[in-house]
Parts: C-alpha cells; sequence; structure tokens
C-alpha cells in the first residue's frame, strides 16, 4: 500500500487547457463568463487527477490510522457485548431499585394507606352491626314478652267469654223452667181450687 501511495505521488498532475481561439485567422470575440469559464478550467486539476487525489488521501487516512479501521473479530466482538453487558447491569439494578422506590413512594404507599383506611371504615361498620343486632335481640325479646302477654289475655277474655256465654245459657234455661213450673203451678191452683170448692159448697 505505501508503495502504491509513493508511486501515485510521484506521477505529475497534468493540467488539460482548452484551446482559447481556434487556428483560424479570423479572431474570436470571448465574452466575460467565457472567459472566467476557462480561467476556473485552467486553475483546477483534470477529473482524473482530483479521483486520484482523492485515493490518495484515503490511502493515507487508512496507512495513519491502521489496524482500527480492519473489521473486529468475532470473539472480541463477543467479548465486547459481554463486557458491555456486563458494565451495563448495575447501571440496569439501579434503574430498577429507583423504580421501585418511585412506584413505592407514588403508587404502592396511597395504595396501602387507602386500603387501611377502608379496612377500619369497614370495621367500624361491622361494630355498629353489632351493637344494632344486640338492640334488635332485645326488641325481639320485648315483641315476643308483649306477644306472650297478648295472647295469655286474649285466652283470659276467651274464658271469661265462655263463663258468661255458659252463665247466660245456665240462666236462660233456669228462666225457662221457672216459666214452665209457674205454668204447671197454675194449672194445678186451679184444680185444687176447684176441688176445694166442691168440698166446701156442696151441690144443691
Amino acid at each position: 500500500m505505501a508503495s502504491a501511495v509513493m508511486a501515485s505521488c510521484k506521477t505529475p498532475s497534468r493540467i488539460v487547457l482548452s484551446p482559447v481561439a481556434s487556428a483560424s485567422k479570423q479572431p474570436q470575440q470571448v465574452s466575460p463568463n467565457r472567459f472566467q469559464q476557462l480561467k476556473l478550467a485552467s486553475a483546477l486539476p483534470p477529473a482524473p487527477a482530483r479521483r486520484q487525489a482523492a485515493a490518495v488521501a484515503a490511502g493515507l487516512v487508512a496507512a495513519s490510522w491502521g489496524p482500527p479501521l480492519s473489521p473486529p473479530s468475532p470473539r472480541r466482538s463477543r467479548r465486547r457485548r459481554c463486557s458491555t453487558s456486563i458494565l451495563t447491569l448495575p447501571a440496569i439494578a439501579s434503574e430498577f431499585l429507583l423504580l421501585m422506590v418511585a412506584l413505592d413512594k407514588i403508587y404502592f404507599t396511597p395504595l396501602g394507606k387507602f386500603m387501611d383506611e377502608r379496612d377500619a371504615a369497614i370495621r367500624a361498620k361491622l361494630g355498629d352491626v353489632k351493637d344494632t343486632s344486640s338492640e334488635v335481640k332485645q326488641m325481639e325479646e320485648q315483641a315476643a314478652a308483649v306477644i306472650k302477654a297478648a295472647r295469655a289475655e286474649i285466652s283470659r277474655w276467651r274464658r271469661e267469654e265462655r263463663v258468661e256465654a255458659e252463665l247466660a245459657e245456665a240462666l236462660a234455661n233456669l228462666e225457662r223452667q221457672k216459666e214452665d213450673t209457674i205454668k204447671a203451678l197454675d194449672s194445678q191452683i186451679a184444680a185444687l181450687s176447684d176441688e176445694i170448692v166442691k168440698k166446701v159448697i156442696p151441690a144443691p
């Protein structure tokens, strides 16, 4: 490569100038723009020379850098990947820990607080329900006692009504018997009075 670079450096660059005037004897008028173009073309080297200079510069740069521009071997690339992965592990772990701390502060702590408050409210409501259940039991017992007393009173009233009905029926029976006996006695009294009258007063 160095010999090629030196050979390319030794070759002289040729400057090709375009003809300005023709071989004819008659003179031609040259415009100012055309004159500027011809001047720039004469100042710049030709295209092959420019390409050759660019190749030489690239060769010099490649020679100056040397081995680093060569493609890395697969083993070296694997080692580099392993080393980069080992170096990135602490960064990943630290990012994970920071994420966990942030989630704990932002999400888990408020959520835990909300759950604790909700549990406390539910327990308080359950305590109130238990208290009301004891009150309900007392009220049920009182209602059962009232119902029992009412049933006893109703049964007593029924007994009294039954007794009163029996007494009324007995009085009615006695009244009927009294009337029957009075009627019987009246008939007997009439018959006895007739007999007495017949016995006392003789017949004529």
